[in-house]
């Protein structure tokens, strides 16, 4: 059976189903869930500095203890195949609504622990696994629910406006979390996060359009799935010549990126001398190169070709980092460096992310969103704890720079997968697979 991304089949006359779609700005949904999500990334990047920074100045944490933080995140989205097929047996909008809510109460544990005098290292672990827990029906959801509110020839110009809207956020935020930090402290400026994730929940709730009812399985199961849904999705990615190269090439990219980012954190406060505020302006210029890389995403493979847009972007975004390994101080030319590396490294890399997203988002029928979205995730996010975890023990293990340098080389070896694979010679993506 053909499934279309997007079911377009009512009763409006043929001329008037193919009539370009509206500009997105003018479409009130789209904004409510662009709004939503880009007040959430803001609050979101406040957290991604703050909690590393509480875990190794205030908990005095070491390597390894910083990769559990980051391992506790991630390690939820292994139970990614199972929650792939509750979300396509669901509608999305309030699974994002709820999953928004849980985060903004998780998140606001830590400065209440750390009011209260009680914070300990065990605390953010719980704290990282239940966010991450409520983040992969949250991602799955988010991803599947697009193609629902938007034509599906606007997936592209959706996609790129919601990572052009998200990276001027975290460009945003990681600046002021470095002086939420300095100012106020670590766990006191995790309270932004949660005052987002309930700006983001209200944001949704306003959304009008009625999503369509999920399709049913002809019989009813136990949790409403069985091993046959998730061998669907799981044919659907690990069949497909193209989606099996975008998810090879994420899961490698992945692993050694979460060691680079593991190991730069500790090595840059620990090694480097930097503060927490430079250490947010650096790691900002990645978020900077997002947005410059977010502007003409769609553009690029207009002017190269889908696949060759998305070969050059990935290389890019796995050969960068590579600058980061001829930093010694933490001086003025030393920070221009790690500054030109993660701009080149982010622009490679959001326009890595648009093009893959909108590549998965075509080719996939609207009844298999859910778990084509949860089995890439499985094997890109399974990576995540993995490469947490390799970064800490590198780090205690070999040192702090030639963790990182097995990290750069690591990730280099992602651009292989693409390189070798027929993707970069589409022109565009195809249509929905067949299935």
């Amino acid at each position: 059976m053909t499934d279309s991304a997007v079911d377009q089949r009512d009763d409006r006359p043929a001329a008037a189903a193919q009539a370009p779609p509206t500009g997105l700005w003018r479409s009130g949904d789209f904004v409510k869930l662009w709004g939503g999500q880009t007040v959430s990334v803001l609050g979101s990047a406040v957290t991604g500095l703050a909690l590393p920074v509480v875990a190794i100045q205030v908990l005095h944490a070491s390597p390894f203890q910083v990769g559990l933080v980051t391992a506790a995140w991630s390690t939820p989205f292994l139970l990614s195949l199972f929650v792939g097929v509750w979300v396509d047996r669901r509608r999305r909008l309030p699974i994002l609504i709820g999953a928004n809510l849980g985060r903004a109460v998780v998140i606001g544990i830590v400065p209440l622990f750390a009011v209260l005098g009680v914070l300990a290292l065990p605390h953010l672990y719980v704290v990282a696994f239940l966010v991450g827990l409520l983040t992969v029906p949250f991602d799955l959801a988010y991803l599947s629910y697009l193609p629902s509110l938007v034509d599906r020839r606007q997936l592209v110009d959706a996609n790129s406006k919601l990572v052009t809207s998200a990276t001027l956020a975290d460009i945003g935020g990681r600046p002021l979390g470095g002086l939420l930090i300095e100012l106020l402290s670590a766990p006191i400026a995790l309270v932004v996060d949660a005052v987002s994730y309930l700006f983001s929940s209200v944001s949704l709730m306003a959304i009008d359009k009625r999503e369509p009812a999920p399709s049913q399985p002809a019989e009813r199961r136990a949790l409403g799935m069985s091993s046959s849904d998730i061998r669907e999705g799981l044919r659907l990615v690990f069949g497909n010549l193209h989606l099996r190269a975008l998810a090879g090439q994420a899961a490698t990219f992945n692993l050694f990126q979460t060691v680079i980012v593991t190991v730069f954190q500790y090595y840059a406060l620990a090694t480097l001398g930097l503060g927490p505020f430079w250490l947010a302006v650096v790691l900002t210029t990645m978020s900077v190169g997002a947005l410059a890389g977010s502007l003409f995403a769609a553009r690029l493979p207009r002017l190269l070709g889908f696949g060759r847009a998305l070969l050059v972007a990935t290389a890019l975004g796995c050969f960068a980092p590579a600058l980061l390994l001829i930093v010694t101080g933490s001086g003025g030319g030393s920070v221009l460096v790690m500054a030109l590396s993660f701009f080149a490294h982010g622009v490679g890399l959001v326009v890595t992310n648009v093009l893959a997203v909108t590549f998965r988002q075509s080719v996939t029928p609207g009844h298999l969103q859910g778990r084509m979205h949860a089995s890439y995730r499985l094997l890109i996010y399974g990576a995540i704890p993995v490469g947490a975890l390799l970064g800490g023990v590198l780090g205690g293990a070999v040192g702090l720079r030639a963790a990182l340098a097995i990290g750069v080389v690591g990730l280099c070896c992602a651009f292989l997968w693409v390189l070798c694979s027929p993707i970069r010679t589409l022109r565009e993506p195809p249509s929905p697979v067949a299935c």
